[in-house]
């Protein structure tokens, strides 16, 4: 009884939310048109992408650096691209977070390293986007706006970061997100160890792959890389990374390279 009270509840404020946040039909397809791997075959599924954008722009904080003006076509953009991984899981994964920092471009962050002799050594990194546990979420406007065009190289900024979210779920940063009963710990870390490490050599081989290379860095970069070609070029990902693309159906519970189209080469 005190369940079905709480559901209903839960319901009719996931309906007010996303009437306050509702998305014009008008801003909705342009945004199809823009990112076309956000496209889905099935009615539901895309009225389900659609109503869980709403429900993270009511529930998320973004703001601003550099002079960059948000407006709802970028707040939109990257609402829609971040809850595409957690179209079937469930928006609740985002809820150890709120802010959303939007830089014009790539930023400069200051890193400090120890070298093997214990001394610290400072370096400047490049960056187009950051998760950090609680976060914020930091992404580079420029690396969101062009998401549509760079799909075919199975780039995505805001997937990938959002895919670090969902693997620091548990605290830590090591490319196990928190994993449902049907999929075991073993089978996941054995088969995502065996395709880094396979992926790794290629890289250092200078090999041509279809996921980038920046995924050979560590295991959790490799999983945040490898969610990005899962949802935004699936197809070439699958052809190369079989038994890696059939594990990741098991984890979101989705198969884009069935339920979207096949990107038009550029």
């Amino acid at each position: 009884m005190l369940s079905r009270w709480w559901q209903n509840l839960r319901a009719r404020r996931e309906e007010a939310a996303v009437s306050r946040r509702a998305i014009p039909d008008d801003l909705w397809k342009r945004t199809l048109v823009r990112y076309p791997f956000l496209r889905r075959k099935a009615a539901g599924d895309a009225a389900e992408l659609r109503r869980l954008s709403s429900l993270f722009l009511d529930r998320k904080d973004f703001s601003t650096t550099g002079g960059l003006r948000l407006t709802d076509a970028m707040a939109v953009a990257i609402a829609a691209q971040a809850v595409l991984p957690v179209l079937r899981l469930g928006l609740e994964r985002y809820d150890g977070f709120v802010g959303i920092v939007v830089h014009p471009d790539q930023v400069l962050a200051r890193r400090e390293v120890a070298g093997d002799d214990g001394v610290m050594h400072e370096y400047d990194e490049v960056l187009s986007g950051e998760a950090m546990e609680g976060g914020p979420v930091t992404l580079s406007w420029h690396d969101v706006r062009t998401a549509g065009q760079h799909a075919q190289t199975g780039y995505n900024v805001v997937i990938h970061e959002f895919a670090h979210v969902l693997d620091m779920a548990d605290g830590q940063a090591d490319g196990v997100p928190l994993l449902p009963s049907t999929l075991p710990l073993t089978e996941w870390q054995c088969t995502l160890q065996a395709e880094f490490e396979h992926f790794a050599r290629r890289v250092q081989a200078a090999e041509t792959t279809v996921l980038d290379p920046y995924g050979a860095q560590a295991i959790e970069e490799f999983f945040a890389v490898a969610s990005e070609s899962f949802f935004v070029n699936p197809q070439p990902m699958q052809a190369e990374h079989p038994q890696l693309y059939a594990l990741f159906t098991r984890y979101y519970l989705q198969d884009p390279a069935s339920d979207s189209p096949p990107l038009r080469r550029t």
